[in-house]
């Protein structure tokens, strides 16, 4: 049973780890993708700025060669982008959307400085970001067209007058702001708007992270913003296109760890739901067919512990266990065991039955014949209506005495086989079986009550000695010899011998004559049993053979039986011997 324990625990807890597992993944998928809506909605915002970074860790090399996603380029292309990478000589590796002739193939360290602090190049708004992760690092550059700067470069220098647009110019300037769909606004340093042209004015003031916003997180606001301060005033230019800037796409961020995750969590998740299908058919199964296995054999089926549609299921042709019934192999081999051993007793039940029946029989019959017998002289002594000689009183009288002596032999006979059969006896004597065997043959071979019966005894070179009672190793020697007797013709030869066999010894008593059929040698003990021999006499109680196997077992010892019809008998007893007898 401990290895059924251990096969369940190891299931069970298998289970229980591929469960874990799969939430582990499913908490894992689900942190990566919030990480994931985060950072595009982030990048969302702040695109291009929060592109270049994640460019640069999603960008591969290899001898030198950098490879950016194709995602990435289509979005960058998408929104007129163009992206450098640098290595540390100020070569550029990489370039990708870069406008004819207007950029540089290398850079000095000085360009490089100025391009990361002033945040511009030419006419282009170029974002940086220093990328160390590699072996060697790489500057990246991502530039985006800013016309609008030089643009309003040239309006302050045309058209301004202490820091807004002078009176006389208004016009001239709104005329090209239209033509160019923009609009300008003059903003003070106190964040008010001061003037407003080429529009209608949308708002009085802007807050003081208002306009940081606007250029940090682009895609929160409409238009494209280029801005100017005016020195001596302080005053800022903001020059707005007022067309919408185009959605940028949520860009698969940890796409392929979050797909990875999602495909094995899935599996997991369908490997542990198969496996706790299968547990429950396998664990299911057996189990209803155990309930349907206890109802027959609370029914007293005993003899079918499985039924011929059941063993299909549970064993193979070969008469293996199939697999999902292994792990309850001990389980089954147990039930198949008590169902035998119940078989067994319920035969064995029947079997008592049936003989109790046959020793009421066999009792009311053998009783029923010497008390008829006594009954009819009591009542002709009793009626008075005869005269009887001394000599027919004497008959009379010998016959009624010897009836009553063969109901109490028949009596006693009962009483010593429940008393064998309850261990009421102790055997502490020890018996010397040579000595023993030749007495008891000297008193049949002087009994001149058997005149045609041939005895013979061959005793062992050594004595044996065996624990036992006296009287009782007598009285199933003589039920043996005279059942030998009784059972076979005149010139008949009965042989008696000890011996020794391994740590027992042994006393055969053997014949030569009429044998007995197999029916007859599975019965021999049993009580009551007289034969099937019909020319036979029926005198007796048919209890000799019971009591000589009742004191056999009480001596702990054993006895067997061969025999063929027409060939003669063999019994052989076998007894404990004493230690330290030779």
């Amino acid at each position: 049973m401990s290895r059924l324990r251990s096969r369940i625990a190891f299931h069970f807890t298998f289970q229980f780890l591929s469960l874990w597992v799969f939430v582990v993944i499913a908490f894992l998928v689900c942190t990566l993708v919030l990480i994931r809506y985060l950072v595009n909605q982030d990048l969302q915002k702040t695109f291009p700025l929060g592109a270049i970074e994640n460019i640069a860790t999603e960008t591969s090399f290899k001898q030198n060669i950098a490879t950016i996603p194709e995602r990435w380029t289509d979005q960058l292309k998408e929104a007129g982008c163009w992206v450098q990478i640098v290595d540390k000589n100020g070569n550029v590796i990489y370039s990708f959307n870069i406008p004819d002739n207007r950029l540089k193939s290398s850079y000095r360290s000085t360009e490089l400085l100025q391009i990361q602090d002033t945040g511009r190049f030419e006419s282009f708004r170029v974002f940086t970001h220093l990328d160390t992760t590699e072996q060697h690092p790489y500057f990246y550059l991502l530039g985006v067209e800013d016309p609008g700067a030089d643009q309003l470069r040239e309006w302050v220098g045309a058209f301004s007058e202490l820091g807004v647009v002078r009176l006389d110019a208004v016009a001239q300037l709104e005329t090209r702001l239209k033509e160019a769909g923009l609009f300008l606004e003059i903003v003070n340093t106190s964040g008010e708007v001061v003037q407003t042209v080429g529009g209608e004015k949308h708002r009085e003031q802007y807050q003081p992270l208002e306009l940081v916003s606007m250029r940090l997180e682009p895609a929160l606001h409409n238009s494209k913003m280029a801005a100017y301060t005016d020195e001596s005033t302080g005053n800022v230019w903001l020059l707005h296109a007022g067309e919408e800037k185009p959605a940028v796409a949520s860009q698969p961020i940890l796409q392929e760890v979050i797909l990875v995750l999602v495909y094995l969590g899935s599996g997991i998740l369908l490997m542990t739901l198969v496996f706790a299908a299968w547990h429950g058919y396998r664990y299911g199964q057996p189990l209803l067919l155990l309930t349907d296995w206890f109802e027959r054999m609370g029914k007293g089926h005993y003899h079918e512990p499985l039924t011929q549609k059941d063993r299909k299921k549970v064993f193979r042709k070969n008469g293996k266990l199939r697999m999902r019934y292994r792990l309850y192999k001990e389980v089954i081999d147990g039930f198949y065991d008590m169902a035998t051993k119940l078989e067994t007793s319920e035969k064995e039940r029947i079997r008592l039955e049936k003989t109790r029946e046959e020793w009421m029989t066999g009792i009311s019959h053998d009783l029923r014949t010497p008390l008829a017998t006594i009954q009819g002289y009591g009542h002709l002594l009793e009626s008075g209506q005869f005269s009887f000689s001394p000599s027919e009183l004497t008959e009379m009288g010998a016959m009624i005495r010897s009836k009553g002596d063969y109901m109490v032999e028949l009596l006693q006979d009962f009483s010593l086989t429940f008393q064998l059969k309850n261990n009421h006896f102790r055997f502490e004597e020890s018996i010397e079986l040579n000595e023993f065997v030749r007495r008891a043959v000297l008193r049949y071979v002087n009994d001149a009550t058997i005149q045609q019966i041939d005895f013979i005894f061959e005793e062992h070179a050594n004595k044996l000695f065996v624990k036992g009672n006296t009287k009782w190793f007598g009285r199933m020697l003589d039920n043996l010899i005279m059942n030998a007797i009784k059972h076979n013709p005149p010139g008949t030869r009965i042989t008696l011998r000890t011996g020794t066999e391994s740590d027992c010894a042994w006393i055969a008593v053997e014949d030569n004559g009429i044998g007995m059929d197999e029916e007859t040698q599975c019965k021999l003990f049993e009580r009551y049993y007289r034969g099937t021999n019909t020319e036979e006499s029926t005198e007796g109680a048919g209890l000799g053979m019971s009591i000589a196997k009742a004191v056999v077992d009480a001596h702990q010892g054993t006895i067997k039986v061969e025999s063929e019809a027409g060939t003669g008998t063999k019994i052989l007893l076998l007894f404990p011997r004493l230690e330290g007898k030779i």
